[in-house]
């Protein structure tokens, strides 16, 4: 393993289809929750320590191995938005269908098969983690790096925010970023033992509630 392949992972160019989605920004913008960088920063760690958290801990998780039926299954309980289930799904199709050009793999090619429809996509990044030589903590990083990017880099485009201010507070939250992949490891780690009801489970309910307003949109920028 290389640090350069958690960069690769990363990248937010990487082709897995994040571009398209705003983790719940576009709603807020347009709802009046997010309206400058401190609005953004106060969205962004919600975030984090909410879905981010439950994404990094699965990630950390198949990361570390546990059978992905059993995560995907967590993540669906954890998931109680038709919307959101949608897109993680398809995000999940679209990151293994990328990685599996990136990294060729029999354990990917069986996730393929397993799973026609999608996994969720903090299950298949813990899997491609783990194929590409990262370990739980990368995995973990990666995850709730992505909960917190998308939404920055959308925020931009929505509101023609400083890209600067933007990336000021992903670095602000940086610490914070580090004891969430530090607490999802802890907790996959638990899991091992003691079953996926060990994983976290922080609820959101106003990004489901959003996402399933933005899904009935008819005219919208991001996929969700």
């Amino acid at each position: 393993m290389t640090r350069a392949t958690l960069l690769v992972l990363a990248d937010g160019r990487f082709p897995a289809g994040g571009h398209a989605h705003s983790g719940g920004a576009e709603a807020a913008v347009r709802a009046g929750r997010i309206t400058d960088a401190a609005s953004l920063e106060d969205f962004c760690r919600g975030r984090l320590h909410t879905a981010g958290l439950g994404a990094a801990a699965l990630a950390a998780a198949a990361a570390g191995g546990l059978d992905p039926a059993g995560l995907d299954a967590a993540a669906d309980a954890r998931t109680p938005s038709p919307a959101l289930r949608t897109t993680t799904r398809k995000l999940g199709r679209q990151l293994l269908r990328a990685a599996r050009a990136t990294w060729p793999s029999p354990e990917l090619d069986a996730l393929a098969a397993r799973f026609p429809k999608g996994a969720h996509q903090p299950v298949v990044l813990g899997a491609v983690a783990r194929v590409a030589g990262l370990g739980a903590l990368d995995a973990a990083h990666c995850a709730a790096y992505e909960s917190v990017s998308g939404p920055a880099t959308a925020v931009v485009r929505l509101l023609g925010l400083d890209p600067f201010e933007a990336t000021a507070v992903l670095a602000r939250l940086a610490p914070e970023l580090d004891r969430v992949a530090d607490r999802a490891v802890e907790a996959a780690r638990h899991a091992a033992r003691a079953g996926t009801e060990a994983l976290p489970a922080a609820s959101a309910p106003l990004l489901e509630i959003s996402a399933e307003a933005h899904a009935g949109w008819p005219v919208r920028l991001f996929a969700s």
